[in-house]
């Protein structure tokens, strides 16, 4: 296998801009024309560099050439963070939410893990970038994989989570997909070890458990977040987090911005692992954009993830960071399957 490094060390800048060209033509929908002011070049060059990576094959569902920038960002974050890989998804100009980006990035991971068939039960959270990854992820046939949620499925409204992928997952796929039908947060520590005993969602949780892969977004902690939106949380709740020091959710537990994983009751009451079960676990995070900056920071000082796919602009972002700001961060990967990470 290539690694990362062996592949920036060979990649001239020709490809490298041929591949961002592509990137901004298939991906973002620009023109040519568009695309010569965006990279500071002619149209005949932009057309020219557009063909070469159609020539060489880049082009397929995704574009699969490496970009030079992307790759070295990849390096740097992996070593900084003590992660096993990580995939940086060339900048679309999105702004603060780039959604297409790391949906792009994203769903081309899951089709080569799936792929590869390795993965037979392969745990996944919920949220609004997971949904992109799944709407960019195309039709892949995964009947031997079994999908299984890693939280539960319904809001405090009682509504389904309009950002649960379980049923488009399997959709695209034929796989078996098992839905967590409870709250992702019990009224109680009491009534979550009721909901968990049920016949049937015990079943579903004890699978969750037997997952190698757990496939997860970030959260942030914030009025303005995606848990409170969804009518996860209440607004006071998130009050209380930040009083807490909390500035990061993932699958209900939160984390301080040192990588602490916060020990308080709203994650007592969280229908997923316990943080000490998440460990043990191959933990693969999407999640991007300029607001998560601090959440990011957060669960990738816990140690917990084994890798990351973020957009260009967040990674760049986080690779400015001065050392003290990462201190503590990183950790030795001991007995983890490494992750085949070409594009």
């Amino acid at each position: 296998m290539t690694s990362a490094s062996d592949r920036l060390s060979i990649i001239d800048g020709e490809a490298s801009l041929a591949t961002r060209a592509a990137w901004l033509y298939f991906a973002a929908g620009m023109t040519q024309s568009e695309i010569a002011n965006r990279l500071n070049i002619q149209n005949t060059k932009a057309h020219r560099l557009i063909a070469r990576a159609s020539r060489e094959g880049m082009i397929r569902v995704f574009v699969e050439g490496p970009v030079a920038e992307c790759v070295a960002l990849e390096n740097t974050l992996a070593q900084r963070f003590g992660l096993a890989f990580c995939r940086v998804a060339p900048d679309l100009g999105e702004g603060d939410l780039p959604l297409k980006a790391l949906a792009l990035e994203g769903a081309s991971f899951l089709r080569q893990i799936l792929e590869r068939g390795e993965d037979t039960v392969i745990g996944v959270g919920h949220g609004r970038t997971l949904a992109a990854v799944v709407e960019q992820l195309p039709q892949t046939p995964a009947h031997d994989v079994k999908f299984v949620s890693l939280l539960g499925g319904l809001t405090r409204k009682f509504a389904a989570n309009p950002f649960d992928v379980i049923h488009r997952l399997a959709e695209r796929t034929g796989a078996e997909a098992f839905l967590l039908p409870v709250p992702v947060f019990a009224n109680s520590v009491g009534d979550r070890a009721v909901l968990m005993k049920q016949y049937g969602i015990s079943d579903v949780f004890a699978l969750a458990r037997k997952a190698s892969l757990l496939f997860v977004g970030i959260g942030q902690v914030s009025r303005d977040g995606f848990l409170v939106s969804s009518g996860m949380i209440k607004p006071d709740e998130v009050t209380e987090l930040k009083r807490v020091g909390a500035c990061a959710d993932l699958l209900g537990h939160f984390f301080s911005a040192d990588g602490r994983v916060l020990d308080i009751d709203l994650s007592a009451r969280a229908t997923s692992m316990s943080p000490t079960d998440l460990k043990k676990h191959r933990i693969v995070a999407v999640a991007g954009g300029q607001p998560k900056m601090t959440a990011l920071r957060g669960v990738l000082r816990s140690g917990m993830l084994h890798g990351l796919i973020i957009d260009e602009a967040t990674a760049s972002a986080l690779a400015q960071d001065k050392p003290e700001n990462t201190s503590g961060s990183t950790r030795k990967i001991r007995g983890r399957k490494q992750v085949q990470t070409g594009r």
